[in-house]
Order: C-alpha cells, then sequence, then structure tokens
C-alpha cells in the first residue's frame, strides 16, 4: 500500500508533466498551421508532403525513450526495451492511421483556406470531442465544463462573421469548398481520435506511464507517416522535392529549414496533446487546442499581416473565458474530492480483509 508521501509525490509528478505537456502543445498547436501555411504561400503545393511533415518527426521521439531505457537500465538490467504489449501496439497503429488520413484532409484545408478559416473550422473539433467522449469514455460534465464547450464554441463562430469574402483570389469557388468541407472532416475525425487515445489508456491491460505514452506516440506517427509515405509515393511527391526548393521564394536553404522545423513542431503538438490526455482527459486536451485558436490568430496577424477584426477579439475574450470557467470547475470539484477523502476514509470497511 503507498504511503501519503508516495500519493503526494505521484500527484505532483502528473501535475508537472501536465504543465509540461500543455506548453509543448500551445508551441505545437499554434506553431504547426502557420509554419504549413508558411510553405504554401511561399510557393510550396505538395500536400501529401505537408501532410507526412505532421508525423513524419517521429524518430525524435526514440531520444527521450533512449533516455529513460538507460535509467530503467542502471536500476534494472533486465529491463525491457520497449513496454509495449501486441495488443495496445495495434490500437496505436490503427488509431495512427487514421491520424495519418487526418493530416492528408487537414493539409489539404491549409493549402486551400486561410489561416483564419481553417482555425475557425478546426475549433469545432472541440463539439467533436466532447460527443465522442461522453459515448466512448463516458466523460462526466459538470455546469463549468458545459459552459467552457459553448464559450468556445461560440467563440470560434464570431470567427465565422468575417469570413465570407476571404475566398482566396486565385482559387476557384470548387477549390475553397472542397477545402472546407475537407478541414470540417479532419476536425471530426481528430475529434474521434482524442477520445481513442483515452479509450485506449483505459482498456490497455498494462499500467501506464509516461514512457508507455511516448511508446503510442511514436508508433501513431510511425504508421501515419507510412500512410503518408504511400500518399507521396503515388503523387510522386519525392522526386518533385528538389524542383520545389528550386523555385521557393524564400530560397533553397530556407524551404528545407521550413520543412524540418515544421516536423519538429508538429511532434510537440501530438505528444502534447496525447500527453494531455494522459495527466487529464480528451477533452481537456480538446478544450486546450481549442483555447489556443484566438493566439494562432493573432500569430498570423504578426507574421502574415492578416487583418485583426473586431470578431477576433470578441472571439479571444470568449475563449480566454471558457478556457478560465473550465478550471475554475476543476479546481470546485477537486476541492470537493479532498473535503469528502477524510470522510471516505473514516467510513468502516465491509471488506473482511481490509479489516485486518
Amino acid at each position: 500500500m503507498e504511503t501519503k508521501e508516495e500519493t503526494q509525490g505521484k500527484t505532483t509528478m502528473k501535475k508537472v508533466l501536465l504543465i509540461f505537456n500543455c506548453l509543448i502543445l500551445s508551441i505545437g498547436n499554434c506553431g504547426g498551421p502557420l509554419i504549413m501555411r508558411l510553405y504554401f504561400i511561399h510557393g510550396g503545393k505538395r500536400i501529401w508532403l505537408s501532410a507526412w511533415l505532421e508525423t513524419g518527426g517521429w524518430p525524435i521521439i526514440l531520444i527521450p525513450l533512449a533516455i529513460t531505457y538507460f535509467h530503467r537500465r542502471a536500476t534494472d538490467p533486465t529491463t525491457k526495451l520497449f513496454y509495449m504489449k501486441p495488443p495496445l501496439f495495434i490500437a496505436a497503429a490503427i488509431i495512427g492511421v487514421l491520424t495519418g488520413l487526418d493530416d492528408y484532409l487537414y493539409a489539404y484545408g491549409v493549402a486551400r483556406l486561410p489561416v483564419s478559416t481553417s482555425s475557425l473550422i478546426i475549433a469545432t473539433q472541440l463539439a467533436f470531442t466532447a460527443g465522442f467522449a461522453f459515448l466512448l469514455v463516458k466523460q462526466k460534465f459538470t455546469s463549468y465544463s458545459i459552459n467552457a464547450v459553448v464559450l468556445l464554441t461560440v467563440g470560434a463562430g464570431v470567427l465565422a462573421m468575417h469570413t465570407g469574402s476571404d475566398k482566396p483570389a486565385h482559387e476557384s469557388s470548387r477549390e475553397y469548398i472542397l477545402g472546407f468541407i475537407m478541414t470540417l472532416v479532419a476536425a471530426a475525425l481528430y475529434g474521434l481520435i482524442l477520445p481513442l487515445v483515452e479509450l485506449t489508456y483505459k482498456k490497455s491491460r498494462q499500467e501506464m506511464n509516461y514512457t508507455l505514452v511516448m511508446e503510442i506516440q511514436m508508433v501513431m506517427c510511425l504508421l501515419a507517416t507510412v500512410f503518408c509515405t504511400v500518399g507521396m509515393l503515388i503523387n510522386k511527391d519525392f522526386q518533385a522535392i528538389p524542383r520545389e526548393a528550386r523555385n521557393f521564394e524564400l530560397g533553397q536553404v530556407k524551404y528545407y529549414v521550413v520543412l524540418v522545423w515544421s516536423a519538429i513542431i508538429w511532434q510537440c503538438f501530438f505528444l502534447g496533446s496525447i500527453g494531455v490526455i494522459f495527466c487529464a482527459s480528451s477533452l481537456l486536451s480538446g478544450i486546450i487546442i481549442t483555447v489556443l485558436l484566438p493566439a494562432t490568430e493573432i500569430l498570423a496577424v504578426i507574421f502574415f499581416q492578416e487583418k485583426f477584426q473586431v470578431e477576433k477579439g470578441v472571439a479571444l475574450g470568449l475563449s480566454l473565458w471558457g478556457f478560465v470557467s473550465y478550471f475554475y470547475g476543476e479546481m470546485k470539484e477537486n476541492k470537493k474530492k479532498k473535503l469528502a477523502a477524510p470522510e471516505t476514509l473514516m467510513a468502516p470497511s465491509n471488506n473482511p480483509v481490509g479489516n485486518v
């Protein structure tokens, strides 16, 4: 049985991990769309390549996995190289293929739509995440979490007020509408993927720890990358890369810099999102992704000189309000649990073994 100090130590570590994953999720969620749009704005045209870059940086995960392995080996020479067992591997692989499909759908939307519009559509993911979380993992909703979902969704909806005439001049109406539909499907699919990851954690017969979370991340991204590699081979993207690099408006060297940093930043997004699920829930992961929408909008204004309309300011205020509402509700729930804990400990046990 764990001592009070051990329990407190685990709780503190989980909070630290949650903060860390929120930070890297913020970097990936804000930086990923911007660097992808940078690629398309300055002459990039390969959608399968952009989708591939979203998960192609998966070997980065091998570095922290190697560090944790050698740390374990120092204390236990018989430790296994990987924790993951076949059933968990299969589940992660299936989610990985779905992620690869989602990568392509999202990259198609970013290629066709302005950052503000694609971000707006992706924000609807929160509603899908909430719905699938309720169906798959029996997510419990409080008045505060419901309020947060409503405010964040309304905040995204406010942005729609200025998107009526934002179709790029060089695109046909058919391309614009198809990009809109693809992005909406991408939002719905990722709204399913987040609760699926949480369901995988809950149904796993293995004890979950952060090393295992990183292994799941690696398998998911590896399979997503394989899926996108097949698309690149069919579309002959590998042959087109040198030619596209020579014609890139920012120069050949910066072309490859954009590709490398795109892969790194998107890894932050994926590891952060599943890390938040491990430390908290898929709903919180969806809320953080949505609350960062106005931040992405502001960064788009700074780097791409997009206009900052009043609607974006209103959306920012509503998003922050929803974020505060969610965490205030969580603080109240945790306070109730702490107050109820002594009563639980004092209650007589009906289990004879527990009374020994």
